[in-house]
């Protein structure tokens, strides 16, 4: 699996943790979740675009 380096500001990547502690997940498992889920959504203005896009993304990341 890639690893990627994201930039963010400090209070947004707390968010992100406490919400991942919450869910009791990982912070690159919400992040990925979130990815998926928006790409999901575009789907819905796009279908064809989205379907593909979703399906590399799943085999990037499993």
């Amino acid at each position: 699996m890639a690893k990627i380096l994201v930039t963010m500001p400090d209070d947004f990547l707390h968010r992100i943790d406490g919400i991942a502690s919450n869910e009791q997940r990982t912070r690159s498992e919400l992040i990925r979740e979130a990815l998926r889920t928006y790409m999901r959504r575009l789907g819905v203005q796009n279908p064809q675009k989205a379907e593909k896009d979703a399906k590399t993304l799943e085999s990037l990341i499993g």
